[in-house]
């Protein structure tokens, strides 16, 4: 396997997938480009991942965000943290890879989402839940690129990846082409869990590809906390800044 490996390597190296670039190694990007993705770094609010400014992280104790310290703000999740900034130069990367059938690019990305989200598994993890697709969308695109990340931060680790326990019953307009009102109401109730016996008591982690206004993570975190998780955290590779 390992002649075969180079003989293909040989006629069709592998090249970076943002810039093109021939890799010495199979990594999915060259260093150039990864340093160009605007990773997300302290400081950020403990809760929400929301990234703060300097000043920020002085006023507010335990380095919350202004909706988090409110007395009565809601949280669906113990902790939420991202990756990197969703912009102009990482949007290629998570399409690509969510569209265009990179998924040569699961492993790489999830060892980025390991090292985002150090703080969640420094409070333990049960369950990797990745959010579901519609099965009709799922037949269309392929595969479910939440899934893949899923299945390789089980192997990371050693935390056992369920893609079943969660599904979505309802088929949703893309959230990309609802406004941020109707996000709410084109989700609600769209996702079931379908086995709760599999998460009830469990600390579970959802994964996804973006963070936007998190309307899609929030719906998936009520019906895991309704079936009996005792906690929900989320882990995204990248988030819109707002």
């Amino acid at each position: 396997m390992n002649v075969w490996r180079r003989i293909i390597d040989f006629i069709l190296p592998p090249r970076c997938a943002m810039c093109g670039k021939i890799l010495r190694t199979d990594k999915g990007i060259c260093d150039d480009c990864i340093s160009e993705i605007e990773f997300l770094s302290s400081p950020v609010c403990y809760h929400c991942g929301q990234p703060l400014m300097a000043v920020d992280a002085v006023l507010h104790s335990h380095l919350l965000c202004g909706e988090c310290i409110k007395p009565h703000h809601r949280r669906l999740f113990r902790l939420s943290r991202s990756a990197f900034a969703y912009d102009d130069f990482s949007k290629k990367l998570v399409l690509d890879f969510k569209f265009r059938d990179h998924t040569e690019l699961a492993a790489l990305l999830a060892k980025i989402l390991y090292v985002a989200g150090r703080d969640i598994w420094e409070l333990g993890v049960d369950l990797i839940v990745p959010v579901p697709l519609h099965y009709t969308r799922l037949i269309k695109r392929k595969y479910n690129q939440s899934s893949l990340l899923a299945k390789e931060l089980g192997k990371l680790t050693a935390v056992k990846s369920d893609n079943f326990v969660l599904r979505k019953i309802r088929r949703t307009k893309p959230q990309v082409e609802c406004s941020a009102a109707q996000r709410l109401v084109n989700v609600k109730n769209a996702f079931a869990v379908r086995h709760p016996e599999r998460i009830k008591g469990k600390r579970v982690l959802l994964i996804d590809d973006v963070l936007t206004t998190g309307t899609t993570a929030k719906e998936c975190a009520t019906s895991l906390r309704r079936a009996g998780a005792k906690s929900v955290d989320c882990l995204t590779l990248a988030r819109v800044m707002h």
